[in-house]
């Protein structure tokens, strides 16, 4: 049975904060609530935001959690705000632990907890800091990627380091499936961490500078696909951009996603052209649906998606539209 909120604080145990907003955050805040010894005093998290057509106002998912385990729930917008940070100060944390956030924590409340702020990151750090590690690992074509737990300091990304743990990417890896995979991960990580960083028993290691690499937000447009592009590289793209913003090329003037793609083995053959160029393509007896990529590669279309319709395999779509066989697409 949960804690009532009048009896959140027992007698030697430690007062976390909890700050996170996207579905990633909540397998750790979940760990957290079960960790012996700890209490989650409150959660913060972005103030609901109005979403699609309908524009209608709608929680983040860390929220909706939070309510199910009966956790007090703050929504005190930018913490830059002094009142913020005097609302934060009244649930006298020994620690915060920040999982996508959102937000820069600024230094009044870096400072606020004696045991400082605990920050999962979902990369080996320093490689991939910012706001996109997971998408930047897969269109890299990182065999490994991992999780993060260091210790906040102004800079971005920039603390030491208290614990990190390394997870193979599969072949087939999207930022979807990733995502979930580094979830668990994280909250893991964060169970075996964080009681040793309280006892004391973690020696803070600095990150090495020289070998960090940044990322960024990614935008809409970076998922419209430039067929000059390698196979590979493409293949990349089709998996780091789900589920958004999705790999999409144009036909017949409409978007035309593609929804999942492999790069063609050696007896996959297609007649040499120019890329962009759709082909007809055979493994054993099954037709395949291509298209011509740079250095001579082909990307064999899976399943795509035509404006107003559903998803279906790529050769199930060019029955049904047979001009797309003989299409040329973009680059």
């Amino acid at each position: 049975m949960l804690p009532k909120t009048d009896d959140l604080t027992h007698a030697g145990s430690q007062r976390v904060l909890f700050m996170g907003t996207p579905e990633i955050a909540i397998p750790t805040l979940r760990a957290l609530v079960a960790m012996p010894d700890v209490v989650v005093v409150a959660v913060v998290t972005r103030r609901d935001q109005r979403v699609g057509r309908g524009q209608t106002l709608t929680p983040p998912p860390v929220k909706q959690a939070a309510q199910d385990l009966g956790l007090p729930i703050l929504q005190p917008g930018s913490l830059k705000r002094p009142e913020a940070q005097t609302l934060l100060a009244s649930y006298a944390p020994d620690a915060i632990v920040v999982f996508a956030f959102g937000q820069i924590l600024p230094p009044a409340v870096l400072a606020l907890p004696p045991h400082g702020c605990l920050n999962i990151h979902t990369s080996l750090l320093p490689r991939y800091r910012g706001a996109s590690p997971i998408t930047a690992a897969l269109l890299s074509g990182d065999p490994v990627t991992g999780t993060t737990i260091m210790l906040m300091a102004e800079g971005l990304d920039t603390g030491p380091i208290l614990a990190q743990a390394v997870l193979t990417i599969n072949p087939a890896e999207t930022t979807a499936t990733l995502t979930d995979r580094l979830a668990e991960q994280g909250a893991s990580l964060l169970t075996a961490t964080l009681p040793r960083w309280l006892a004391g028993e973690i020696t803070p290691q600095p990150q090495d500078d020289s070998n960090a690499t940044m990322t960024r937000l990614i935008r809409k447009e970076d998922g419209i696909i430039d067929w000059t592009l390698s196979a590979p590289e493409i293949d990349r793209q089709v998996r780091a951009y789900t589920p958004w913003p999705g790999a999409s090329t144009l036909w017949r003037g409409q978007p035309l996603k593609i929804l999942a793609a492999h790069v063609a083995e050696d007896d996959e053959t297609a007649v040499p052209a120019t890329p962009g160029t759709v082909v007809t393509t055979r493994q054993g007896k099954t037709a395949q649906l291509g298209v011509v990529c740079g250095a001579d590669t082909v990307l064999i279309l899976e399943m795509i998606q035509l404006p107003g319709k559903r998803a279906l395999p790529a050769i199930e779509v060019l029955r049904g539209y047979p001009a797309l066989g003989n299409a040329r697409l973009p680059s």
